[in-house]
């Protein structure tokens, strides 16, 4: 965890070490930096890590998120994700959503001790804590930071429910951790998977597990007792939102043990946009127009297309078995978009 060799500043470094990280990240607007710190093992990458002033996070009212609160023990995501809704977040830090969000790690070091803090108060009403919401709490420097430990234990020890959302099978290391804590408080565990082509989740996602590693976490999640649902999210339109791709998807799902999934399609919001667009630029060129033409100004598909993803689906959720409940419906009626019709032509 400690890498003093590979110190490039903070709070204890001399004025020529601390010129160095200055020069190696102008405008970084960071409080309670500690130090910035490489190591080989990851490279390209620097961590800051942070004595942070607060761990729970509060969800604004506004929001349609089914809690309250939340913890990142981390800001960016070794992931790389090119269409992750989190990108814009590294803004608020002087960094850029595209290369910063995946190189310049801000890791909240003190989070377990501070969480402890907040969790024990009088006026602590115990809700539930979702973990996984932003960036995801199992990316692979977990593996040196070990922080989620200390948070699943607080958070248990405290009488407070608890959710986690992870691509990472790392999560496999804690399972015990969790089946403990799922004995005194309601845990829930998912993991998302949204494409089975290995090819193409390599190129959309190419810091993050294949997907067979994930579906042997959520087949080791429920081995362990606990259910877990799988995010298929995001659905990319024109490339995984096709019959065969997702009945596939489920059928793999289902083989694996997951109690139930929820589907939801493609958002972009500020500088992911543009960021997918380049991608699809890149390695799908003759989909730039007619991505342009669904999303418009806008971050999300029009109303008909998401009812059209849900029309699709529900007969494939109950044909692989999860029909105990609805976990996502459209919100508006409408027929289904020409766009989305003309989709063979489009290959």
């Amino acid at each position: 965890m400690r890498w003093d060799g590979q110190r490039i500043g903070g709070a204890s470094g001399d004025d020529a070490t601390r010129a160095a990280a200055d020069d190696a990240l102008p405008g970084l607007a960071l409080s309670g930096l500690v130090r910035s710190v490489r190591t080989p093992e990851f490279q390209g990458v620097t961590f800051h890590e942070v004595a942070a002033r607060s761990a729970l996070n509060r969800v604004p009212e506004a929001s349609r998120v089914p809690f309250r609160w939340t913890v990142n023990p981390m800001r960016g995501c070794l992931h790389a994700c090119t269409y992750c809704f989190a990108r814009p977040t590294h803004e608020y830090l002087d960094l850029g959503a595209g290369r910063d969000f995946e190189t310049q790690i801000v890791v909240k070091t003190n989070v377990v001790e501070v969480l402890r803090a907040e969790v024990a108060r009088r006026g602590w009403r115990r809700e539930h804590v979702a973990l996984g919401t932003n960036t995801d709490p199992y990316q692979r420097a977990e593996g040196r930071y070990r922080l989620m430990p200390g948070i699943i234990g607080a958070l248990a020890g405290s009488g407070t429910p608890l959710s986690v959302l992870t691509k990472g099978p790392l999560l496999r290391r804690d399972l015990p951790l969790l089946v403990e804590a799922s004995a005194t408080v309601p845990v829930s565990v998912a993991v998302s998977l949204a494409v089975g082509d290995t090819a193409l989740q390599q190129s959309l996602e190419p810091g993050t597990p294949d997907p067979r590693a994930r579906l042997e976490l959520v087949r080791a999640i429920t081995d362990a007792g606990l259910p877990c649902t799988v995010l298929v999210a995001p659905v990319l339109p024109w490339l995984t939102d096709g019959v065969e791709h997702l009945d596939d998807l489920l059928r793999r799902l289902a083989d694996a043990g997951a109690a139930d999934v929820t589907v939801m399609p493609l958002h972009l919001r500020g500088a992911v946009k543009p960021l997918f667009l380049q991608w699809l630029a890149r390695e799908r060129p003759r989909l730039v127009a007619p991505y342009r033409r669904l999303y418009g100004s806008g971050a999300y598909v029009p109303a008909e297309y998401t009812r059209w993803l849900s029309d699709r689906v529900q007969p494939l959720r109950r044909r692989h078995g999860f029909t105990s409940r609805a976990p996502w419906r459209p919100t508006h009626d409408a027929p289904e978009p020409a766009l989305v019709g003309a989709q063979p032509t489009l290959f």
